[in-house]
Order: structure tokens, then C-alpha cells, then sequence
């Protein structure tokens, strides 16, 4: 799956979740949806790396399941940058809620787009 298509697939996962979820997840506008994935994706490349080395104990006793906790880290970080009157979380554990949910999709997409071109 190409980047820009992660994009819009991450895109319209924002969208689609601040309707089902009006209470807990807000976003201001298609364009900030798309926004909120470029500055999401950026710091998934440069600094989730960084994060998943310095947790890797913790991760390890968890059997994986801090990397939630990293992912909605990294939502709640792209919210500051973003700006949170235009992409928020009503609070962490919506934020942890949106981060699993958004693996889901991820994963599935991704496994659709691998295996339908392979």
C-alpha cells in the first residue's frame, strides 16, 4: 500500500470514527482529518521508533500491549500539533479507544491491499 494511500485511509478512519464516536473524538473538517494523518504519520516514522526502543521492557511484560498506549500517545501528540480546537480526544482512554480501533483498520486494509496485488 503506497503512502498516499495510508493517508486516506487514515483520513477517512478520522472522519468515520468522529461520527461514531461524537463524544469522545472531534474533527474540525475533511481537511483537518487529512492534516491530522500527515503530521501522524510523521511522527510514526521519527519519533514511535524512539518510543517503542525506550518501552521495550515494559512492552515485553505486556505482551505488546503498551504499543496501544504508544499509539494513543502519538494520537494525543498529533492532536497538540494539529490544534485541539480542530482534532481532540474527550480523554486518554478515548484516545487508547480511537488507537485500537485505528489498528484495526489499518490492519485489515493493509492485508487486503497485500494480498489483492500478490
Amino acid at each position: 500500500m503506497s503512502y498516499l494511500q495510508r493517508l486516506i485511509v487514515n483520513t477517512l478512519a478520522f472522519i468515520s470514527l468522529s461520527v461514531l464516536f461524537p463524544y469522545k473524538f472531534y474533527v474540525g473538517s475533511l481537511l483537518m482529518a487529512f492534516l491530522a494523518s500527515v503530521v501522524l504519520s510523521g511522527l510514526n516514522m521519527f519519533v514511535k521508533p524512539i518510543l517503542h526502543i525506550l518501552s521495550l521492557p515494559i512492552t515485553l511484560i505486556t505482551f505488546g500491549l503498551f504499543s496501544f498506549i504508544i499509539n494513543a500517545m502519538m494520537l494525543k501528540f498529533t492532536s497538540v500539533l494539529v490544534g485541539e480546537q480542530n482534532f481532540a480526544f474527550s480523554s486518554f482512554g478515548s484516545a487508547i479507544l480511537i488507537a485500537v480501533i485505528m489498528s484495526i483498520i489499518n490492519s485489515i486494509v493493509s492485508d487486503h491491499f497485500s494480498s489483492k496485488y500478490n
